[in-house]
Protein backbone atom coordinates (compact mmCIF):
# COMPACT_ATOMS: atom_id res chain seq x y z
CA UNK A 1 0.00 0.00 0.00
CA UNK A 2 1.13 3.68 -0.50
CA UNK A 3 0.60 5.92 2.18
CA UNK A 4 0.92 9.66 1.82
CA UNK A 5 2.15 12.01 4.30
CA UNK A 6 2.15 15.24 3.86
CA UNK A 7 3.86 18.30 5.55
CA UNK A 8 1.68 21.28 5.35
CA UNK A 9 4.74 23.45 5.71
CA UNK A 10 7.44 24.51 2.86
CA UNK A 11 10.55 23.11 4.62
CA UNK A 12 11.88 19.84 2.73
CA UNK A 13 14.32 19.23 5.24
CA UNK A 14 12.00 18.96 7.91
CA UNK A 15 9.59 16.55 5.38
CA UNK A 16 13.07 14.12 5.09
CA UNK A 17 12.80 13.78 8.59
CA UNK A 18 9.20 13.13 8.60
CA UNK A 19 9.50 10.21 6.43
CA UNK A 20 12.57 8.86 8.13
CA UNK A 21 10.22 8.71 11.01
CA UNK A 22 7.11 6.77 9.22
CA UNK A 23 9.17 4.37 7.54
CA UNK A 24 10.61 3.73 11.19
CA UNK A 25 7.14 2.20 11.70
CA UNK A 26 5.82 0.95 7.98
CA UNK A 27 5.13 -1.98 7.77
CA UNK A 28 6.62 -4.34 5.01
CA UNK A 29 5.07 -3.55 1.74
CA UNK A 30 3.79 -0.22 2.46
CA UNK A 31 5.49 2.95 0.65
CA UNK A 32 5.69 6.12 2.24
CA UNK A 33 5.16 9.16 -0.20
CA UNK A 34 7.01 12.25 2.05
CA UNK A 35 6.24 15.62 0.73
CA UNK A 36 5.74 19.07 1.04
CA UNK A 37 3.63 22.35 -1.07
CA UNK A 38 6.69 23.92 -2.80
CA UNK A 39 4.84 27.59 -1.41
CA UNK A 40 3.52 28.26 1.97
CA UNK A 41 4.99 29.02 5.89
CA UNK A 42 8.35 27.52 6.17
CA UNK A 43 6.62 26.94 9.67
CA UNK A 44 2.85 26.63 11.32
CA UNK A 45 3.02 28.52 14.41
CA UNK A 46 -0.64 29.37 15.02
CA UNK A 47 -3.64 29.99 13.01
CA UNK A 48 -2.67 32.51 10.15
CA UNK A 49 0.26 29.96 9.11
CA UNK A 50 -2.82 27.00 9.37
CA UNK A 51 -4.58 29.40 6.94
CA UNK A 52 -1.67 29.94 4.47
CA UNK A 53 -0.88 26.42 4.58
CA UNK A 54 -4.51 24.52 3.80
CA UNK A 55 -4.14 25.59 0.03
CA UNK A 56 -1.14 24.03 -0.46
CA UNK A 57 -1.82 20.82 0.87
CA UNK A 58 -5.03 20.55 -0.74
CA UNK A 59 -3.34 20.66 -3.88
CA UNK A 60 -0.41 18.48 -2.74
CA UNK A 61 -3.21 15.71 -1.75
CA UNK A 62 -5.39 16.44 -5.03
CA UNK A 63 -2.02 16.09 -7.00
CA UNK A 64 -0.94 12.31 -5.87
CA UNK A 65 -4.50 11.10 -5.56
CA UNK A 66 -4.87 11.43 -9.11
CA UNK A 67 -1.45 10.11 -9.90
CA UNK A 68 -1.72 6.94 -7.98
CA UNK A 69 -3.85 4.66 -5.90
CA UNK A 70 -3.40 6.28 -2.01
CA UNK A 71 -4.24 3.75 1.09
CA UNK A 72 -4.80 7.06 3.03
CA UNK A 73 -2.92 10.33 3.63
CA UNK A 74 -1.17 11.53 7.47
CA UNK A 75 -1.60 15.27 7.68
CA UNK A 76 1.34 15.81 9.27
CA UNK A 77 1.51 18.91 11.48
CA UNK A 78 0.22 19.07 14.89
CA UNK A 79 -2.55 21.44 14.52
CA UNK A 80 -4.34 19.01 12.37
CA UNK A 81 -4.45 21.82 9.36
CA UNK A 82 -7.24 21.80 7.77
CA UNK A 83 -8.00 17.89 8.49
CA UNK A 84 -11.56 18.21 7.50
CA UNK A 85 -11.25 20.12 4.00
CA UNK A 86 -8.82 17.18 3.15
CA UNK A 87 -11.19 14.58 4.16
CA UNK A 88 -13.90 15.59 1.95
CA UNK A 89 -11.29 16.21 -0.98
CA UNK A 90 -9.59 12.61 -0.54
CA UNK A 91 -11.06 9.79 -1.69
CA UNK A 92 -9.10 7.51 1.44
CA UNK A 93 -8.71 7.31 4.84
CA UNK A 94 -7.10 11.38 6.29
CA UNK A 95 -5.41 11.10 9.66
CA UNK A 96 -4.43 14.27 11.58
CA UNK A 97 -0.80 13.35 13.62
CA UNK A 98 -2.85 15.30 16.63
CA UNK A 99 -5.99 13.05 16.81
CA UNK A 100 -3.49 10.27 16.13
CA UNK A 101 -1.48 10.62 19.00
CA UNK A 102 -4.29 11.61 21.64
CA UNK A 103 -6.13 8.65 20.52
CA UNK A 104 -3.12 6.58 21.19
CA UNK A 105 -1.69 7.91 24.59
CA UNK A 106 -5.17 7.64 25.68
CA UNK A 107 -4.65 3.58 25.58
CA UNK A 108 -1.61 3.80 27.22
CA UNK A 109 -2.34 5.42 30.69
CA UNK A 110 -4.97 7.77 32.63
CA UNK A 111 -3.62 11.15 32.30
CA UNK A 112 -1.18 12.76 29.33
CA UNK A 113 0.27 16.38 28.46
CA UNK A 114 1.16 17.14 25.06
CA UNK A 115 4.67 19.30 24.53
CA UNK A 116 4.39 21.35 21.82
CA UNK A 117 6.73 24.46 20.78
CA UNK A 118 5.56 28.05 21.09
CA UNK A 119 2.75 29.72 23.53
CA UNK A 120 1.02 30.94 20.74
CA UNK A 121 0.17 27.15 19.35
CA UNK A 122 -1.32 26.02 22.62
CA UNK A 123 -5.13 27.69 22.06
CA UNK A 124 -5.37 25.66 18.99
CA UNK A 125 -4.13 22.39 20.75
CA UNK A 126 -6.92 22.82 23.74
CA UNK A 127 -9.47 23.12 21.49
CA UNK A 128 -7.98 19.62 19.14
CA UNK A 129 -8.42 17.99 22.85
CA UNK A 130 -11.91 19.01 23.52
CA UNK A 131 -12.78 17.70 19.79
CA UNK A 132 -11.24 15.11 19.94
CA UNK A 133 -12.86 14.26 24.12
CA UNK A 134 -9.72 14.18 25.83
CA UNK A 135 -9.55 17.59 27.44
CA UNK A 136 -10.33 15.56 30.67
CA UNK A 137 -7.81 13.51 30.58
CA UNK A 138 -4.84 16.24 29.52
CA UNK A 139 -2.78 19.14 29.48
CA UNK A 140 -1.03 21.42 26.83
CA UNK A 141 2.88 22.52 27.20
CA UNK A 142 4.70 24.62 25.72
CA UNK A 143 8.33 24.14 25.84
CA UNK A 144 9.39 27.92 24.19
CA UNK A 145 10.94 26.22 21.23
CA UNK A 146 10.33 27.60 17.86
CA UNK A 147 9.50 24.67 15.44
CA UNK A 148 12.47 25.96 13.01
CA UNK A 149 15.20 25.56 16.11
CA UNK A 150 14.10 21.33 16.22
CA UNK A 151 16.22 21.37 12.80
CA UNK A 152 19.75 22.71 14.41
CA UNK A 153 21.15 20.65 16.88
CA UNK A 154 23.28 23.52 18.28
CA UNK A 155 19.60 25.50 18.94
CA UNK A 156 19.32 23.47 22.80
CA UNK A 157 15.78 22.82 21.85
CA UNK A 158 15.86 19.23 22.48
CA UNK A 159 16.97 20.19 26.19
CA UNK A 160 13.82 22.38 26.45
CA UNK A 161 11.24 19.70 25.38
CA UNK A 162 12.79 17.65 27.28
CA UNK A 163 12.42 19.75 30.45
CA UNK A 164 9.18 20.45 29.88
CA UNK A 165 8.53 16.65 29.66
CA UNK A 166 10.00 16.33 33.15
CA UNK A 167 7.76 19.03 34.44
CA UNK A 168 4.82 17.74 32.96
CA UNK A 169 5.27 14.60 34.77
CA UNK A 170 5.81 16.41 38.21
CA UNK A 171 3.43 19.03 37.97
CA UNK A 172 0.81 17.50 36.16
CA UNK A 173 0.85 13.74 36.48
CA UNK A 174 1.48 12.67 33.34
CA UNK A 175 1.72 9.12 32.77
CA UNK A 176 2.46 9.44 28.97
CA UNK A 177 3.74 12.42 26.85
CA UNK A 178 2.44 13.36 23.15
CA UNK A 179 5.07 15.57 21.39
CA UNK A 180 3.19 18.07 19.90
CA UNK A 181 4.88 18.80 17.13
CA UNK A 182 5.65 16.85 13.97
CA UNK A 183 9.10 18.28 13.84
CA UNK A 184 10.02 15.98 16.89
CA UNK A 185 8.78 12.50 15.32
CA UNK A 186 12.55 11.46 15.41
CA UNK A 187 12.89 12.17 19.37
CA UNK A 188 9.56 9.71 20.56
CA UNK A 189 11.34 6.59 20.86
CA UNK A 190 14.83 8.20 22.65
CA UNK A 191 12.22 10.28 25.04
CA UNK A 192 10.65 7.32 25.80
CA UNK A 193 13.52 5.04 26.71
CA UNK A 194 15.13 7.97 28.74
CA UNK A 195 11.89 9.19 30.74
CA UNK A 196 10.64 5.82 31.46
CA UNK A 197 7.60 6.60 30.40
CA UNK A 198 5.23 6.65 26.81
CA UNK A 199 6.28 9.17 24.64
CA UNK A 200 3.91 9.35 21.87
CA UNK A 201 4.76 10.77 18.52
CA UNK A 202 2.16 11.52 16.25
CA UNK A 203 3.65 10.83 12.84
CA UNK A 204 4.11 7.27 13.11
CA UNK A 205 1.10 6.72 15.56
CA UNK A 206 -0.83 7.91 12.24
CA UNK A 207 0.99 5.87 9.69
CA UNK A 208 -0.17 2.60 12.08
CA UNK A 209 -3.95 3.74 11.65
CA UNK A 210 -4.06 3.81 8.12
CA UNK A 211 -2.62 0.95 7.87
CA UNK A 212 -5.11 -0.37 10.33
CA UNK A 213 -8.10 1.33 8.09
CA UNK A 214 -6.63 0.04 4.87
CA UNK A 215 -6.60 -3.49 6.57
CA UNK A 216 -10.03 -3.30 7.34
CA UNK A 217 -11.01 -2.15 4.36
CA UNK A 218 -12.25 0.99 5.29
CA UNK A 219 -12.74 4.45 3.62
CA UNK A 220 -14.08 8.23 4.66
CA UNK A 221 -17.98 8.47 5.16
CA UNK A 222 -18.75 10.62 1.92
CA UNK A 223 -22.43 10.72 3.10
CA UNK A 224 -23.16 13.99 5.29
CA UNK A 225 -19.79 16.59 6.11
CA UNK A 226 -17.39 14.89 4.34
CA UNK A 227 -18.92 14.58 0.97
CA UNK A 228 -16.53 15.43 -2.12
CA UNK A 229 -16.21 18.90 -3.00
CA UNK A 230 -19.26 20.60 -5.41
CA UNK A 231 -18.61 21.70 -9.04
CA UNK A 232 -17.47 25.25 -9.13
CA UNK A 233 -15.66 28.19 -10.13
CA UNK A 234 -12.77 28.85 -8.20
Amino acid sequence: MRILVVNPNSTASMTVRIGAAARTVAAPGTEIVATNPPTGPASIEGYYDEALAVPGMLAVIDRHQRESELAGTVIACFDDVGLDAARSLATAPVVGICEAAMQTAGLLGGRFSVVTTLARSVPALERLAQRYGMAGRCTIRAAGVPVLALEDPASGAVGRVRAEIRRAVEQDGAETIVLGCAGMADLARSLSEEMGLPVVDGVTAAVKLVEGLAALGLRTSKVGGYAPPLPKAR
